[in-house]
């Protein structure tokens, strides 16, 4: 894009900020009962609501009022709260999700956008357009810290095991990594092209950002804090969100209409996939069998069923749906704690890509058994698990300890199964 759209960029920030892209953070394995069907927070920028869409039925079952301009939500590992930005009131609506009601409001800096919540529901993290991170303790609902970032932070993501934010700041051109043990910037890392949003995979091992005037997708190494890559992606690039195996990344362009679906094993787009008018956000189900994408000229979310990456249902939200979102990826599920240990091992590069993939997979599967009230066949994925561990040490790709390590994990999820 040309240096016009940059100042286009910047004239509709303000206080409105109609370009950023507010999607939803990781999601992944959360706790069993909670996330059997998950439900999605929709922030409709334009008439001050959150719809809460059932998606076992993709219809509203509650529409709940919060602060002025929502731009982007989250919600705890556990499920059982949201975080709401209100960009025009420098505050975050806290929505008890039992009731449907906002229990606290948290003033935090100039022109809340982005909100991402810590793996373990501990801390809330808040892009303030005026160039700071509020760290908000969702124990007590008090902002506990503000981090001094680039100018215009929007987007951000929390690294799987919590150590680490990513903010994309849009008119640095950079992204900060914040450390989260002492909420101070670590990294700035530059060559973004008005950074947008940003997803990190479920490894740990990449950041992938959306750069607005580009219209490409930048792949940070994590390990080395460096762009390793560039995807050309449909043309402004705005929301993004990563399955939770890992392997597909999925990108709405905002001016083009459409979402691309990225292979995250060679950086290509393998689809494309149309939806409504001016999509923004996108949250991918923690069982990944769907993107949900908030198209915010049509009033509407679209389903992407992401098996065919074809658009199953359309539901009706409120004015200017934004951004969406599902539970954070938790620490809490013993499942989701046995993944977190294989990415791990795949960021230490103990395991290949390959490996680590295969191993997830097979965690995935007993998720979805337990989801569907299949102890007896998540009992016998466990045991594929472990053997496919055994198989890892055999082969001499895992040491003794790092075997025996998810081995007695999964035995011990075997045992509160009663397997």
């Amino acid at each position: 894009m040309t240096k016009s759209s940059r100042k286009f960029s910047k004239s509709v920030l303000g206080t409105t900020i109609r370009i950023v892209a507010i999607a939803l953070v990781l999601v992944g394995f959360g706790a069993i009962s909670t996330f059997a069907q998950p439900k999605a927070y929709v922030a409709n920028r334009f008439d001050n609501t959150v719809s809460v869409i059932d998606t076992a039925t993709n219809t509203v079952v509650a529409i709940v009022p919060v602060g002025g301009t929502p731009s982007a939500v989250a919600v705890t590992p556990d499920g059982a709260f949201a975080y709401v930005t209100n960009a025009n009131d420098g505050t975050v609506s806290v929505i008890d999700s039992a009731t449907n009601t906002v229990v606290a409001t948290v003033p935090v800096g100039v022109g809340p956008v982005g909100v991402a919540i810590t793996p373990n529901g501990a801390f809330a993290y808040v892009t303030n357009v005026a160039g700071t991170v509020s760290v908000i303790n969702t124990a007590t609902h008090i902002v506990i810290a503000t981090v001094t970032v680039g100018v215009v932070p929007l987007g951000l993501a929390v690294t799987p095991n919590g150590n680490f934010v990513y903010v994309a700041n849009q008119l640095s051109d950079t992204v900060s990594v914040i450390d989260t043990a002492t909420n101070t910037v670590k990294f700035t890392i530059g060559g973004m092209v008005l950074p947008a949003w940003i997803a990190i995979s479920p490894n740990g091992a990449f950041g992938y950002v959306t750069n607005i005037d580009s219209s490409a997708v930048a792949v940070i190494d994590t390990a080395t804090n460096t762009v390793t890559s560039t995807i050309s992606v449909g043309l402004f690039p705005l929301g993004i969100d990563i399955t939770p195996n890992g392997a597909f990344a999925y990108v709405v362009s905002q001016f083009v209409n459409l979402v691309s679906v990225i292979d995250t094993a060679t950086n290509t787009v393998i689809a494309t996939v149309p939806v409504g008018a001016a999509p923004v956000g996108v949250a991918i189900t923690p069982n990944g069998a769907f993107a949900y994408v908030t198209n915010i000229n049509s009033n509407t979310v679209s389903v992407i069923d992401t098996a065919t990456n074809t658009v199953t249902a359309t539901i009706p939200v409120g004015d200017g749906p934004f951004a969406i979102a599902f539970p954070t990826r938790g620490q809490t599920n013993p499942i989701g704690l046995l993944t977190v240990q294989v990415q791990e091992l795949v960021a230490a590069q103990s395991l290949t890509e390959h490996q680590g993939a295969g191993l997830i997979d097979k965690l995935e599967k007993v998720q979805t058994k337990i989801n569907n009230g299949q102890t007896a066949a998540a009992c016998n994925q466990l045991g594929a698990f472990i053997n496919q561990v055994n198989a890892l040490l055999n082969s001499g790709s895992l040491t003794a300890s790092q075997g025996q390590a998810l081995i007695n994990a999964a035995n011990a999820i075997k045992a509160s199964f009663g397997c």
